[in-house]
Parts: C-alpha cells; structure tokens; sequence
C-alpha cells in the first residue's frame, strides 16, 4: 500500500478532525439576519448585538400576538374612561352605527352594553340581568369566559342575580345569586339586547344593575351613559404603544403558570411587573418592529387561517371566526393562534357565542375572499345568493368590515350591514335573497345592497342567531360572493 492511500492513524485522524472543526468554527455563518463571524466558536462581539436583536424582535413579535385578548380589552376599558366619561360599574350603551364605529367588528343589528370592573379595587360584583331577550356574558381580562347571562346563561333569559368574585377569595354563601370565582381582578360585562323592538330591547338592557356585593343592602342606581355618537377606536395599535398597553394591562394581575415563559421573555424587553415601562433606545427600536411585524402575523392569521376545520361549508371561502375554546386550551397544547386570530378580529366570548347551541346563542362565520380566492376589495361589485330557509330561529345578518381597523364600514350610505330584519328586505319567488355589495349600486339590483369603498379592502361576518339543525347537519348552505365583472 502507498504512502497516498495508506490509512491515517488514530492519532493523526484526530488532529485532523480537530483542526477543521477549529477552521469551522472561524468561519462566518450565513443566517437569515444576515453573516455572523466566529472567533473560535464564539459569536463575535457584533455578531452577539445581532442575536440578541434578533432574539427580542421575536420575541416582541410572539408577544403581540400572546397580548392580543388582553390589550383589545384594555383599550375598549380605556374608551369607556376616557372617551365616554364612564366610571367602572357604569353602563355604556352602544346604539347607532357612529357609536359602534370604534369597535372591533361588532353587530350593527343589535344594541349593545359593555362594562368594566376591578374586583381588586371594588370588591366582589354582582350583576342583576332582567327577564327578556338579552344574551350577554362575564370574561375576565384575557377575554375567557365565566358564564353566559341571559337567554344563553344559567337564567335562560328569565333573570337572575350573579355574583363574581376576586381570585383567590374564599366561598361566599349567596343563596339565589350564581356564584363565579374570577381568575383575573379585571373583568368585563357584556350584553346584547335581541327584541326586535328597538325601543324594547333598549328598555330591557336598562333593567341590568351592576353593583358592589358590599352595597347589595342598598345598591343604589346604575348609571347608564350612552355613547352618543363620540369619536374613539379600540384596535389594537401596531406600534411601540402596544407594549405600554400591554404593561398597563398585566400590571393588575397576578402571572399565570400557564404564560410563565410570556413574562419571562418580555423581561428582556422593559416590560415586567412592578417596573415602570422604560425601554432603552434599542428597546424601543425592537418593540416598533415587533409591534408592526406582530399586527402583520395577525393579519395572515385571521384572515388566511391555516388551522385545521376552518373552512364552514366544503369548496367555499366561508370559515368560521371564532375557534377558540371557553378556557382557549385544545388537546395538548394552549390556543395561541386560535385565540389571536379571533381577538385580532373582535371583542368577548361566551358559550353563545360558540354556534353551538340549538335554537340560540349566535354563529360567528366570516369570509375576505370572493368565490375565485381573490381579497375583496372596495372598489368592485359583488353578488351574493342567501338560499331560502335561512337556519336561523331569529334573524340572520351581514356586517361589512374595513380588514385593518377591523371597525365598521363608513360610507356616505351610512350603512354597512343588512339583515332579514331589514325592513322592505326584498325576496326572489322561492324566499332566497341577493344581495349586492360595492361602491355604487349594479344596474338592476335591487336595495338589497351595502356600499362599499375604493381603495379598502374588507370582508364580512354572517351572524346566525338562533342557529336551527339544517346549519349543524350542513343541508344548508351559504354560496360565494360572486364578482359582478
């Protein structure tokens, strides 16, 4: 055997091994952040600013998405403060479209009442829900639900009284009260008025009485304040602002085992509890790319779903918008995606809001895509066919919404959602209905038609009240928008 093709010894194979993975170990990495050099497997000294750069935009990022149920609450509690002038405890009263303009897509069919409450602050609370056509609930600060008030509550909208109270407090013996233990001290009260009589259901949502369990002696009188058509906005920003709200909002509360590693990581970036919120200029610079970066993740996560049993009726655009379990925990994992995505979208949770109740509660289904898979846009036409025997015990309806602000749409029609309770709703002869969406009416349409607006993209939320069997079993089923080319 040659010298050239005589085996290495043990000895010299070593000395070579050691001496390329020391030659590797000198060499630049190429990364997605770009090339990291490497002093003897060391990252250098810019290359570890890069990591950790890159280290805390992904985590700002993960954490925008995390925040999501926690800073829409918060920013809806701000408007109520300061918006609206109204106190914890107080009723705000969303009537018109004006007054629901600032809201993350909410029903412009039904009249809405939203409070807040710091169980910390004020005590226990109680809240007394009136006989009627109400269907409301109570969620604690990340938008879980603890139990549904009304129709779909334990009263089944004969009425009742309900007690929630503090985490960690002790049993309270509260013979006819439904008793509730909190997990967070922030909380949010939320009901909707269903009579198809405004004045009625307006009525029937100021019969509620929020109160102190201390003051249940002589609770005194609930104050309503009416929204009145104020300007405000309650989306989520996506800039460094998110992460003061953020802040603000966990300062509160006692951290969750299940959100340890959340806190663990928003320590590298200023946020931590018991510390005022002071990023650095590097901080600052990380948290405007997470914030903006997060909003986009969230964007595709709404409205490009990617879990699996999001698509409502098979080989159609239609999905369902709320996944998201009462407790947002699946089998073997915490629903980080299918929390953002809903919360991303809207505001509250309630197992009526699940559409999976029989003959009440709602059903929540969305589309942002036209029959082809093409994003809608404000400035073409659309048809759609509703089939005849809509599955519903109530009314159903459609609400157009912009996809940024996720808000209403406003336009000089001054309308931006129809419904069967439309009044002159106009029928083909066999009960279907079209209806017609853009920026001016088609020719030949009928005034079944919501206006759209050039230049913004939207989509739009099908609400079920009161979803019948043919929905379940899927006999029944809603078509593609068509583009009217």
């Amino acid at each position: 055997m040659s010298r050239l093709t005589r085996p290495l010894s043990f000895a010299a194979a070593l000395t070579l091994s050691a001496s390329l993975v020391s030659a590797a170990w000198a060499q630049p990495v190429n990364t997605r952040i770009g090339t990291l050099q490497l002093e003897n497997g060391y990252p250098s000294k810019a290359a570890v600013e890069k990591i950790y750069d890159e280290m805390d935009f992904q985590r700002a990022s993960q954490a925008y998405l995390w925040g999501l149920p926690a800073v829409g609450f918060h920013n809806l509690h701000q408007a109520h403060l300061k918006n609206f002038g109204a106190k914890d405890g107080d009723i705000v009263l969303y009537q018109s479209l004006k007054d629901k303009a600032g809201m993350l897509t909410p029903n412009l069919t039904t009249m809405y009442a939203f409070s807040f409450w710091n169980l910390a602050e004020k005590g226990p609370l109680v809240v007394e829900v009136p006989a009627g056509a109400t269907a409301g609930g109570v969620n604690d600060i990340w938008q879980r639900p603890m139990t549904d008030m009304g129709q779909t509550g334990p009263d089944k909208g004969k009425g009742g009284k309900y007690l929630i109270l503090p985490p960690g407090s002790a049993p309270v013996q509260a013979p006819g009260y439904t008793v509730i233990k909190s997990p967070t001290n922030q909380v949010w009260w939320g009901s909707r008025g269903l009579s198809p009589d405004i004045k009625e259901a307006e009525a029937t949502l100021r019969k509620h009485r929020i109160y102190r369990w201390a003051d249940r002696a002589k609770p005194g009188v609930t104050n309503y304040v009416p929204v009145g058509g104020r300007d405000w906005a309650s989306w989520q920003p996506n800039d460094i602002s998110y992460f003061q709200q953020l802040r603000d909002v966990l300062e509160p509360e006692t951290p969750e085992v299940r959100d340890g590693y959340f806190y663990a990581m928003l320590r590298s970036l200023g946020i931590e509890k018991g510390k005022p919120f002071a990023p650095n200029d590097r901080q600052k610079k990380i948290l405007g790319e997470g914030a903006q970066m997060g909003e986009l993740m969230a964007r595709a996560n709404a409205f490009e779903k990617r879990f699996p049993g999001s698509t409502v009726f098979k080989g159609t655009q239609w999905e369902y918008s709320n996944m998201v379990e009462l407790d947002q925990q699946a089998k073997g994992y915490s629903q980080l995606d299918e929390r953002a995505s809903w919360f991303y979208e809207a505001i509250g949770n309630t197992l009526g809001m699940q559409g999976r109740t029989l003959g009440f509660g709602q059903v929540y289904l969305e589309t942002a895509k036209d029959q082809a898979g093409a994003w809608l846009d404000g400035g073409k036409s659309y048809k759609l066919r509703v089939p005849p025997n809509a599955p519903v015990k109530q009314f159903w309806s459609f609400t157009l919404y912009e996809n940024i602000t996720r808000a209403p749409l406003q336009t000089p029609q001054g309308a931006a959602d129809i419904s069967s309770r439309k009044p002159g709703l106009v029928q083909n002869s066999d009960g279907s209905v079209d209806l017609f969406f853009g920026p001016t009416k088609p020719a030949g349409a009928s005034d079944n038609f919501v206006q759209t607006v050039a230049g913004k993209g939207w989509f739009t939320y099908f609400r079920l009240y009161g979803p019948t069997e043919p929905y379940f079993n899927k006999t029944w089923a809603l078509p593609d928008l068509v583009e009217i080319k």
